[in-house]
């Protein structure tokens, strides 16, 4: 990359963590769709639309969710270089624009989460230690919605037995507060002696805590013990799971996005999709005009 242009990315990027509160993944994914581009076009300072306009046949190859994601790199990087000054023009309007359908998020039934937990407590009540864990980890993180990395990254005394909340840091460095229910609570109290007295972590491993790989892979382990198979489990749909059921149970819109940490509502409002498409199949199958072919 130009000398010139990676300084104009790093000052991008200084700007979205001072700003925007930009987590360092985040950062990392600006600057990766920015390097890419100036592959492709050679330089973002001097690029003009002839240039960006080129890019919808330099990006053809890529799935549509990639070409959005690196158009709207692109926009809100010519529109800082534009309100800084560095610029007088922006050319973005040439930047391709796939017409791409966010997919519905993966949701188990009650049913089948109520059969995770039916197998995962009986293997606890053996009072064996990582079978305790499990279920802790199993009820933190369909009881509170938690996202992989704020489960396993949980101090030793996240949970205080006066305080029937978390308070987390999530994406972007910023803090939310998250409900812990009584069986999550009576969970982690169970795990708790099992955990070393001088660990920071309440899930350790090794030298550190659990990783997100791990964890991924215990839980596609418990969704094997209630007949769920593996490509239909993981830590984030058991997420999904908490906020489509919250929503099912009447809860309101905006304290799900509270809750899940989501900085904008669009991105909560995907699960009235999914609740819509449910009572669709619903009606479908269960209503008495549905086999009428009259």
């Amino acid at each position: 990359m130009p000398a010139g242009d990676r300084a104009l990315v790093d000052r991008f990027c200084d700007m979205l963590a001072a700003e925007m509160g930009a987590s360092r993944n985040t950062l990392l994914a600006y600057r990766r769709d920015l390097e890419a581009t100036v592959e492709e076009i050679g330089s973002l300072e001097q690029a003009g639309p002839g240039e960006i306009g080129r890019l919808g046949a330099a990006w053809s190859a890529l799935a549509p969710s990639t070409v959005a994601r690196r158009a709207a790199t692109l926009r809100r990087f010519f529109g800082f270089l534009l309100d800084e000054g560095i610029r007088v023009d922006d050319p973005s309007a040439a930047l391709p624009r796939p017409g791409i359908r966010r997919p519905l998020p993966k949701v188990l039934d009650t049913n089948e989460v109520e059969a995770m937990f039916e197998a995962a407590s009986e293997r606890a009540s053996s009072g064996e230690p990582l079978a305790l864990r499990n279920l802790a980890l199993l009820e933190l993180l369909y009881g509170s919605g938690l996202r992989a990395t704020e489960l396993v990254s949980l101090p030793r005394r996240a949970l205080q037995s006066a305080r029937p909340f978390l308070m987390l840091r999530g994406k972007g460095d910023k803090e939310r507060l998250v409900p812990v229910s009584s069986r999550s609570a009576e969970a982690v109290k169970n795990w708790l002696p099992h955990v070393p007295e001088n660990s920071h972590w309440l899930f350790p491993s090794g030298k550190s805590h659990l990783s997100r790989v791990r964890l991924f892979q215990l839980v596609r382990s418990m969704g094997a013990l209630a007949g769920i198979a593996p490509h239909r489990i993981s830590p984030h749909v058991l997420r999904h799971a908490f906020a489509t059921h919250l929503l099912a149970g009447g809860a309101d819109l905006r304290v799900l996005q509270s809750l899940l940490g989501h900085a904008d509502i669009a991105t909560t409002q995907i699960y009235t999709h999914v609740d819509a498409a449910r009572l669709v199949e619903l009606v479908n199958a269960r209503h008495p005009l549905a086999t009428d072919h009259r």
